[in-house]
């Protein structure tokens, strides 16, 4: 399941409960890690920081884990949990954007503890992952860790928020030409798919909006529709055709945590270079 495209039943203002994440993202609760790990490899369980986040005012929102193939994996993969502020969900519906945690671990060697900036958007329900040069990741080694770690980490992540936000408003505020929202749509075509020519629709399928509103011309309405159609698929182009004539097939949603995320980096890196061009 994609870590964007899965939502508890009010995403907008409901944290999850244990149970909840255990039925979405049962990896999170391993009792042991993955057999075969190295004897320096610390285990502690991502469901071992829940206490600490909690205390500390972040509340787990949303939940996901890798689809794995390899059944020696299944339970120990790579999972991702979002956080939001207690205070922010309590102020329900009266802010468009939110920032959020976005938590990465495995129990499987696959991944060390990584803390990342997110935004979630209220209007569409839609994650989006700020890019490192705006926020720098933290990792965290499993080797030598302890669970406040993480915590701790957190309110690093915390003082950045506002340089977030403010990149929001400079979004917002930046009005694109038809060719600027149409070389952005390009590029992410571009990255989403190798090429324009192995792509299954057009960047004019990218600009156009699921929902009122999201045809306006501003960075920010701009980046958050390219974003959308780019991850959650789903999107049919008849002027697309394969080299035997045939059409296209339907996009398809991202699933993977990994693509999932590295997306949402490049297209977020995208937008603050589009933003620094002139006008």
């Amino acid at each position: 399941m994609s870590l964007l495209n899965y939502r508890s039943p009010s995403a907008a203002a409901t944290p999850l409960s244990d149970d909840a994440l255990r039925r979405v993202a049962p990896s999170v609760f391993a009792a042991q890690p993955m057999e075969g790990v190295s004897d320096r490899y610390s285990f502690l369980p991502t469901s071992s920081i829940l206490k600490g986040m909690r205390g500390a005012g972040w509340l787990p929102v949303r939940a996901a884990e890798q689809p794995v193939r390899n059944a020696a994996r299944q339970g120990f993969q790579k999972h991702c949990l979002r956080f939001a502020r207690a205070e922010h969900l309590e102020r329900g519906q009266l802010h468009q954007v939110r920032p959020e945690l976005v938590l990465l671990n495995s129990h499987d060697r696959s991944s060390a503890y990584q803390l990342h900036c997110g935004l979630f958007r209220l209007v569409c329900l839609n994650g989006l992952v700020v890019a490192d040069a705006t926020f720098a990741r933290i990792a965290l080694k499993h080797a030598g860790f302890h669970p406040d770690a993480v915590t701790q980490a957190s309110f690093a992540l915390l003082e950045a928020v506002p340089g977030v936000m403010d990149k929001v408003k400079l979004f917002q505020d930046r009005v694109l030409t038809d060719a600027e929202r149409r070389e952005l749509a390009a590029a992410a075509v571009a990255f989403r798919w190798g090429s324009a020519a192995q792509a299954p629709v057009s960047p004019e399928k990218l600009l156009t909006p699921r929902r009122y509103g999201d045809g306006q011309k501003d960075l920010w309405t701009t980046f958050n529709c390219i974003q959308e159609n780019a991850v959650r698929g789903g999107q049919r182009d008849p002027s697309r055709r394969r080299p035997n004539g045939q059409g296209m097939p339907r996009s398809r949603a991202l699933t993977g945590i990994d693509e999932d995320l590295r997306l949402n980096k490049a297209l977020w890196e995208m937008a603050e270079t589009l933003r620094a061009q002139t006008p």
